[in-house]
Parts: C-alpha cells; sequence; structure tokens
C-alpha cells in the first residue's frame, strides 16, 4: 500500500527531484512552498509523513513542526541546513521524530523514512499494558492517564514503550537510542533527555518526585511505576 510524503521546503527544485525520486519507491507526495499551504494540504489530505524544512518564508520549520503539534501525531522528519546540533534538539523538543542535515543522499531520506513507517506499524506481542492509572495499548498505539488520552508522537511511543517492556531495569540512553532507531544518529545524550522530559510532561510526571520516570544520574532512566499488568 502506497504511503503519502508531504514535503514543506520552500526549494521547487528540490522539491521535485525528491517527488521524483520517492515515486521510484512506491511513494505518494504532496509538496508545498509555502508553511501556510502545507499546513492547509495536511487538513485536507492527511500524509503519512511530513518531511519538513527549518528554512521557511512566513515561518520557520520550528514554528510549522508546533503547529502541527497542536492537533496531529503524524510523524515528522525535519531538514537540517546547518546540521547544528542545536536545531535538531529544538527540532526534538517540539516534537520531530526525526531529522537529517543537508546536503543529505537521497537514499538515506527514504530508507530514513521507510523505517519511521515500519517502527509506527509494527504490532507488537502483547498488545495491552496497564501501570496504575496509565494504560497503554501498544497495537493501536493509545495512551490513557485515567480517563485522558494522551497524544504521543511516534518516538515518545517508541520510548514509552521500551520502558513499560522494561519495568525496573536502567536503560542507558545509548541502548534507547539503539533499540529506538534503526539507523545510526549522532549518539548525543540531549537526544534521550529531550524525548524523557516530552514524555514527563505529558504524562504528568514530576521528575522531583516521579511516580513513572526516574533518572539514574550519570546512567539513564529506569521505569518506577505500580506493578505492570498485560
Amino acid at each position: 500500500m502506497e504511503k503519502t510524503v508531504l514535503i514543506i521546503d520552500d526549494d521547487e527544485k528540490l522539491n521535485e527531484l525528491l517527488s521524483d525520486y520517492l515515486v521510484r519507491f512506491g511513494f505518494t507526495v504532496k509538496t508545498a512552498t509555502q508553511p501556510s499551504d502545507g499546513l492547509e494540504l495536511l487538513e485536507r489530505e492527511p500524509p503519512d509523513i511530513i518531511i519538513l524544512d527549518i528554512m521557511l518564508p512566513e515561518m520557520d520549520g520550528f514554528e510549522v513542526c508546533k503547529e502541527i503539534r497542536k492537533t496531529h501525531t503524524v510523524p515528522i522528519l525535519m531538514l537540517t541546513a546547518r546540521g547544528e546540533v542545536t536545531d535538531r534538539i529544538v527540532g526534538l523538543e517540539l516534537g520531530a521524530d526525526d531529522y537529517l542535515p543537508k546536503p543529505f543522499e537521497p537514499r538515506e531520506l527514504v530508507a530514513r523514512l521507510q523505517s519511521i513507517l515500519r517502527r509506527s506499524k509494527e504490532t507488537p506481542s502483547s498488545e495491552r499494558i496497564k501501570c496504575g492509572p496509565l494504560v497503554v495499548d501498544l497495537a493501536k498505539q493509545t495512551v490513557l492517564l485515567g480517563t485522558e488520552k494522551i497524544e504521543l508522537t511516534t518516538m515518545e511511543f517508541e520510548v514509552l514503550a521500551l520502558f513499560l517492556k522494561n519495568p525496573g531495569k536502567v536503560l542507558t540512553r545509548d541502548r534507547i537510542l539503539a533499540k529506538t532507531h534503526d539507523l545510526d544518529w549522532e549518539a548525543f545524550n540531549r537526544t534521550v533527555d529531550v524525548l524523557v522530559s516530552r514524555l514527563r510532561q505529558k504524562l504528568k510526571d514530576d521528575p522531583k518526585n516521579p511516580r513513572f520516570l526516574r533518572t539514574i544520574w550519570g546512567k539513564g532512566y529506569k521505569f518506577i511505576g505500580d506493578e505492570i499488568e498485560a
């Protein structure tokens, strides 16, 4: 089944080249050179994944990402022109699922898109996990905290699922990256720290008095919730 990619980038030539290339791998491609047009396309024809450039007219990619995350959990891969660590951290903090510095090899872009989409559609063997007020359906990728539905991005959900499958175990940052990515990321610690911080905010988990995720200084993180029921 074809997957739809929405590209939001003001470089028309790049959009054309990527469209021609992605079609060869079975993707349907929609493009927008203006953020407003891209957001309109998102509402009218929701894609399976978004490629979002940082340097855009009207508003930058960070603002676009923030707007998307207000109402959508669609995976976002951000293109960072400078490839700076700061850009990547900000993108992750706003809810991006992956990043790719320009210039890049088109085949690597395809591999990352396929990896994100494959992980987001994987069906785990155990479908439902309950831990106190937290109920996670691994197959449907839904999260309930009490009666409140918690919206997580693909990456946030992967990290939460990893913790739930390893309760009470200290997970290092390197292990978290390795288990949630098929491709090599630049292993800077802030990547995992940002993801855990976002999870804590959404799960209303106070890091000073945690009920789900505890920081193990110098090592990583550990899930400390109540006894888990599968």
